[in-house]
């Protein structure tokens, strides 16, 4: 551990290099009689002379010419680290490290990549698909990306994009041949596309209309973790698969998906950017939420 105030070692060397106490008060912005004091503390701290002082001018002893060729360029070093330190709050640089759930990068995230980026050409992003809840600090992340109902009440929440709403869907044959159901309990007699976590989690399927909710877990006869496989399988009329609405919207426009039950496939709010409570969030990702507060208003307007 240094038991040296870097203040210290920053007079001294101040000294050593203009050899005149009072051009060095000046470049340090003190009195001569302050840093007179300042040195004779560093010397008794040290318990070695490190100048020799006369009434016109200022040496270096031998133990001063030792400790000036060590500290005179780690101080250099130290000043350059904090101007760019200071520089980083003018062009946002380094590295940002997002956790996010795969259908939050892939309808909310992804079409900011490539314009954050083009904004911020100094910064170095990192996104890591992960569904399952992980502390982000202790993970070394800089945010993470999660629905409302998991945040922390720690946590500073920022809005990515406008509500978003489930589906299910089923390829036409299967519907045809099979029926509509009229009431999310029907699902129970058919077949169905079902996603399990990474934390071995298989999530019910929830429905809402007219303040009544409906959870239940539809017999899984195709279970995926993998999106275009689901996709592939609902298409090739496997059973019913419950997603995020802006997975199939261009599957249902086209004919190639039917979706059931939409009165009962109420809208929920997006997702959120959230980071730890700082009073100021480290370069990059303040750089990022800026973005997200810009994109949020052009997407308003549009």
């Amino acid at each position: 551990m240094m038991d040296v105030d870097l203040r210290d070692l920053d007079a001294f060397a101040t000294v050593a290099r203009a050899r005149n106490f009072r051009r060095a008060a000046r470049e340090q912005r003190v009195s001569v009689s302050s840093l007179s004091q300042r040195l004779r503390a560093l010397e008794e701290h040290l318990g070695v002379r490190l100048l020799n002082r006369t009434t016109r001018s200022v040496g270096l002893t031998e133990a001063g010419e030792l400790l000036l060729a060590r500290v005179a360029p780690a101080i250099g070093d130290v000043r350059e680290a904090l101007d760019r330190v200071r520089g980083l709050r003018d062009v946002p640089s380094g590295r940002l490290r997002i956790n996010a759930p795969p259908p939050a990068i892939d309808l909310v995230i992804a079409p900011m990549i490539a314009p954050f980026l083009a904004a911020y050409p100094k910064i170095d992003l990192e996104i890591v698909a992960d569904s399952s809840f992980v502390d982000i600090v202790d993970a070394g992340f800089d945010a993470g990306v999660r629905y409302g109902e998991h945040l922390a009440q720690d946590m500073i929440a920022l809005s990515l994009g406008p509500p978003q709403r489930y589906t299910v869907v089923a390829a036409p044959d299967y519907v045809a041949q099979h029926g509509r159901p009229k009431h999310p309990k029907d699902l129970l007699a058919h077949p169905a596309i079902r996603t399990r976590f990474s934390n071995g989690v298989m999530p019910d399927w929830e429905f809402e209309k007219a303040g009544r909710a409906v959870k239940l877990a539809p017999p899984a006869r195709l279970i995926a973790t993998y999106l275009p496989m689901a996709m592939q399988a609902v298409c090739d009329g496997v059973g019913f698969w419950m997603t995020f609405e802006g997975h199939v919207r261009a599957a249902i426009k086209s004919g190639a998906l039917v979706s059931v039950l939409d009165d009962w496939c109420a809208a929920f709010p997006g997702p959120f950017l959230y980071y730890p409570s700082r009073r100021q969030p480290p370069p990059a990702l303040a750089g990022f939420i800026a973005f997200v507060g810009e994109w949020r208003k052009r997407a308003k307007v549009e």
